[in-house]
């Protein structure tokens, strides 16, 4: 059994990190949104460029949701 623990923690951090620009985050920023319920997707490019925004997407899907509808 060890006795003497080793209580100093390694760091991993990447020396050009810059610790002043790491404090100037905001804890629990996207947390109403991620509540909310909403779903993040990350569209391939080629489907970005003929999908520009979430309604066109959103369009195209309640089409194909029809469509599946009627031909089952």
């Amino acid at each position: 059994m060890k006795k003497n623990i080793d209580t100093e923690i390694d760091d991993e951090l990447r020396a050009e990190y810059d610790l002043s620009r790491l404090k100037e985050g905001v804890r629990g920023k996207y947390v109403q949104r991620y509540n909310a319920g909403t779903n993040l997707v990350l569209l391939a490019p080629d489907v970005a460029e003929v999908f520009p925004d979430d309604q066109a997407v959103n369009q195209a899907l309640r089409l194909l949701m029809r469509s599946a509808k009627t031909h089952s």
